[in-house]
């Protein structure tokens, strides 16, 4: 049976990448985010290639209701998720005590309780059925704590935490799950992150598509965890062996502000 694949984020980045990815082995795809155009342009060129199904849902994680609006609607659509690319989230850049309020609670909706919701809403069945799986977009921040970024960090800490957790719930289930948790990489990212504040030091990344073919890859040997790129390996073992007053300077450090 094809299976159908769901990505929310789909519109840029590491989630366009992921859903080239899903088609490029002939999975039928859901492709959810607020840029609807984007992802019917997506969509468009990922069926003319591939000859697969592909359904586009407007929806935007930052308001609570949206991820069980997303579940009706596929429910409605008779469309069965087998897996779910919980790849939707953002950071910014900034004192916690100066960012707005606002835009601090989304990152936590999106990042940590849409992708909850979303996974509580689809992970019964997956588990009935004995198959299909999880692919959570977490980042090697979840490994350090964020000064300058703090939400963002503490948010990827929540997705790397319970991704970890779930891999022990669900051996002996059928149904797997992957955390991604890559470094600094060429997406949209940063022009949202740096919207308020500028980052003073500037290092190398890797692209989306990379990224997006270490996570596929990964999830198919049913990993539950994946830091691509040499680089950022190297880092989170750093993290763990180096004692975390001086992990805080050194991410202080680089998050520093212009």
């Amino acid at each position: 049976m094809q299976e159908t694949v769901l990505v929310t984020g789909a519109s840029s980045g590491i989630g366009l990448e992921l859903a080239k990815c899903f088609a490029a082995e002939k999975s039928n795809l859901v492709l959810v985010a607020r840029n609807t155009a984007a992802l019917e342009e997506l969509a468009a060129s990922l069926r003319r290639e591939h000859q697969i199904e592909v359904s586009v849902i407007g929806a935007d994680l930052a308001k609570l209701e949206a991820p069980q609006q997303v579940c009706d609607e596929l429910k409605g659509r008779g469309i069965t998720v087998d897996v779910l690319v919980n790849n939707a989230g953002f950071g910014l850049h900034g004192n916690f005590a100066e960012l707005p309020l606002d835009r601090q609670l989304e990152i936590i909706q999106v990042n940590v309780m849409a992708l909850t919701a979303l996974t509580r809403l689809f992970l019964p069945g997956m588990m009935q059925r004995r198959r299909g799986g999880i692919l959570n977009v977490g980042s090697v921040a979840g490994f350090v704590p964020g000064p300058n970024m703090a939400v963002y960090y503490a948010s990827k800490a929540f997705v790397q935490s319970f991704s970890e957790a779930l891999c022990v719930e669900l051996r002996d289930t059928g149904v797997s799950i992957t955390n991604l948790c890559p470094g600094p990489t060429e997406t949209n990212f940063s022009k949202t992150a740096r919207s308020y504040q500028a980052r003073k030091m500037q290092v190398g990344k890797m692209s989306a598509a990379e990224v997006a073919l270490a996570g596929c890859q990964a999830f198919r040997r049913q990993q539950c965890v994946q830091v691509p790129g040499f680089k950022n390996k190297l880092l989170v073992y750093l993290t763990k062996v180096m004692p975390r007053a001086i992990v805080r300077r050194i991410i202080g450090h680089y998050n520093k502000l212009k």
